[in-house]
Parts: C-alpha cells; sequence; structure tokens
C-alpha cells in the first residue's frame, strides 16, 4: 500500500473569541477534511519533544519518526541540504533570515512580500561586501537564506526573528552558551550591524521604501548546526522503495533530502496564501504512481499564523480542504489503487500569539479497510476522542506505515 501525508503547517490555533470561541479548524468549512476524519482514526500528537523549541524542523522531522536527540542541528543545516551547499564537517550552518527592522524594533521575520530574486541581489551584495574565506552567504528562498561560517561552535543562543515580531530587537542579540561560543556570537552580532549599515541605503530597499513596502534591511542568523545524521526512511521502513516530497519551503526540502525522499517542485508555490494549491495535489496524485510514500507540505497557514490574521488563516484552511485535499481524496481514495492518508498540522500558530506553540496537533489516518472511530470532524477537540489517544516520538509514523 502507498502511503501520502498531508501536511497543513501551522493550522492548528487556539479558540478565538470572535470566532465564538471556536478553533480555526472548527470555525473553518472544511468539509473533504471532516470526510476523512469520518473515514479513519484521530487522534493527538506530540511532535516537540520536551526540551526543545517548536520550530518547523524539530515537528515535521519528528513527524518523521527522528529521534531529536539524535538528528536535530537546527535550520541551518537543512537549507543547506535544500540548496545543495554540501557542508565539511566544520561547518557551521546557520539560517540567515532578511527581516524588516523599523526603529529600535523587529517589524517582521520576512521583510513583507519579498522575492526570491530580489533577495538574490541583497545575499550576493552581502556576500561581496561581508564575505571571505570564513564567511559564506547563499541565497535561498523569498527571505530565507543560508550563513555558513567555518569553524564556528554552533552553542549559542539565537531567538528566531519569528518569535520577536514588534519587540526591541536589540534585546535579543545572539549570547554565547559557553566561554568557548564567545568568538562565534560577537562575530555573529557584528555580521548583523554591519548589514544594517550596507543594507539601509542599498538601492534595492530605497525602492521598496519609495513603493511602500517594507526594506530587507537586516540579516538574523539563527538555527545553527552541522550536518545532521538521518537514516533515510527507506533504511528504517523497506515498504517505502521511494518517496517523494512537495513543498515550497526549503527546510522542508532539506528534510527531504537528509530523509532520502526526491525533491518536487511545482510551479507558483509560494508558500504563502497564494501558492498553487491544484498544482501541489496533482504533482502528489503524479509521484503517487512512481513513489512509495509523498510528503506532501503547505506552509499558507502558518504564514497567516505569524501575521496574526485570522481570516487570511481560515481562507489558508479552506483553499487547503478544497482546492488540495478534495482533489486528492477523489484520485487516491475513490478511484486509486489503495492508498494510506493522514492528515495533521506539524504545531500550532496561534494567530493571537503570533508563533508556534509545542502542543499536540490533531491528526487523522484513513486506509482502506480501516474501521473508524467516533470523530465526525477535523480539529483539535474533536481528536482528543479519538482512538490513536495521544502519540510521542515515531509512534505515528510506524502505526501510520503499518498498513
Amino acid at each position: 500500500m502507498k502511503h501520502i501525508i498531508i501536511l497543513g503547517d501551522g493550522m492548528a490555533d487556539w479558540a478565538v473569541p470572535s470566532l465564538n470561541g471556536k478553533t480555526l479548524l472548527q470555525y473553518a468549512d472544511t468539509p473533504h477534511m471532516d470526510r476523512l476524519a469520518r473515514m479513519g482514526c484521530s487522534g493527538r500528537l506530540v511532535t516537540v519533544p520536551e526540551g526543545f523549541h517548536p520550530g518547523s524542523e524539530v515537528a515535521n522531522s519528528s513527524i518523521l519518526g527522528f529521534d531529536q536527540h539524535v538528528v536535530y542541528e537546527g535550520r541551518g543545516p537543512l537549507e543547506a541540504a535544500s540548496i545543495g551547499v554540501e557542508l565539511a564537517a566544520d561547518d557551521l550552518a546557520l539560517r540567515c533570515n532578511l527581516v524588516c527592522i523599523e526603529g529600535d524594533l523587529l517589524k517582521n521575520h520576512s521583510c513583507g512580500r519579498l522575492e526570491t530574486e530580489e533577495a538574490d541581489v541583497l545575499i550576493r551584495f552581502l556576500q561581496e561586501k561581508l564575505g571571505n574565506e570564513r564567511i559564506h552567504f547563499y541565497t535561498g528562498v523569498q527571505y530565507r537564506h543560508l550563513l555558513v561560517i567555518k569553524g564556528g561552535d554552533k552553542r549559542l543562543n539565537c531567538v528566531p526573528p519569528h518569535d520577536i515580531p514588534g519587540r526591541p530587537f536589540r534585546d535579543y542579540r545572539i549570547q554565547a552558551a559557553c566561554a568557548e561560543a564567545q568568538e562565534t556570537a560577537i562575530l555573529l552580532n557584528g555580521l548583523m550591524e554591519d548589514s544594517r549599515k550596507l543594507l539601509a541605503s542599498h538601492p534595492l530597499n530605497v525602492k521598496r521604501m519609495s513603493e511602500g513596502r517594507d526594506p530587507a534591511n537586516s540579516i538574523w542568523p539563527w538555527g545553527g548546526g552541522f550536518r545532521p545524521k538521518m537514516v533515510p526512511l527507506t533504511v528504517t521502513y523497506p515498504q517505502v522503495r521511494s518517496g517523494a516530497v512537495i513543498t515550497a519551503v526549503d527546510l522542508i526540502r532539506g528534510i527531504g533530502r537528509y530523509a532520502g525522499l526526491e525533491v518536487i517542485n511545482v510551479e507558483g508555490a509560494t508558500g504563502l496564501y497564494d501558492t498553487n494549491y491544484e498544482g501541489k495535489a496533482q504533482a502528489a496524485i503524479e509521484a503517487l504512481k512512481t513513489h512509495d510514500f509523498v510528503y506532501l507540505h503547505v506552509e499558507a497557514s502558518d504564514e497567516a499564523g505569524h501575521d496574526g490574521d485570522v481570516n487570511l488563516k481560515l481562507k489558508t484552511i479552506e483553499n487547503l480542504d478544497k482546492r488540495l485535499l478534495a482533489p486528492l481524496m477523489k484520485a487516491a481514495v475513490d478511484e486509486g489503487d489503495p492508498v494510506a492518508v493522514a492528515l495533521l498540522p506539524d504545531h500550532p500558530t496561534p494567530c493571537e500569539l503570533r508563533t508556534h506553540t509545542a502542543d499536540p496537533v490533531p491528526f487523522t489516518i484513513y486506509y482502506p479497510g480501516i474501521e473508524p472511530d467516533s470523530v465526525q470532524t477535523f480539529d483539535e477537540d474533536a481528536a482528543r476522542e479519538g482512538r490513536y489517544g495521544l502519540l510521542e516520538g515515531d509512534e505515528f509514523i510506524r502505526e501510520f506505515m503499518k498498513h
């Protein structure tokens, strides 16, 4: 039997007073998610082990069964894998956001809408001005990029920029977690200061501001680590002879590469509310013809949660339901060969909080022949009554792959 996991990044949320105390999954019109819940069995999953920050790199690799105590190295090495940068043993790879600073505050973690072509100009400029044999900037996607420090020390306390919108950015300078890491912390803080001086007057940012858009006027390094030791899924699960990952997000591509999955790019997949839902669905349908396992990731709800935009997040959830899940269900469940389907978020991104939490997430598993439980809708509260109860670690993926 073939398997597909459909991951709505950040879909889970808290109860929202303006929605009559319902969560967004409860309030949204999601007939296809609810149908899947009625056909299958539900439960809740702890995707962030105790002691780990609730980042997407932790949650998504946990969903795939990877023990974070063994594999966790931060987002940086995943960005490197995504864009094809081979890391040497002593290369410290850090996620490098282009962010918008306004006065003393971090206005946002993404500069509003920043196209990759614009970002590439800025990243190349920074490499020219600040790069050397030890320091390398690499262009990623949109606001997400890569900084590699040869001989760097990963024992740093770095705050993800999406955790601190609207706060004084200088309060969150990089701190060394030990004396040996002090030199790396000083280097990175210096690069951040230098980037602000260089980017403030860059013609591209001057143009963006003249058009009423946020400037990309600082770097923000975080999530540093070395190349992770991840065993491909084809080794762990013999029934997965080949697999694919479909996403617009570089860190998910990186996880996929380390997990031994083929990365499938979809034209028009943006990682935002305007992503190509239909194209992603069709890519997954085609991938199931040649692969045993597909990991289909949709970022849009997470970005809306970070923006604190309840109406936009509702729209992204309903779009995933009608424009992606509906054609997938028709092709893979109603008309196609036997396929096991799992649906879940990786973590909550509550609009009220505008960042991730480590709360357990709802999930539903369906496969031909499953005896459904009593759950009738796909949401945080209904999943509490599901047959699977509360799962942790690799219990979800092992349960899913049994069938």
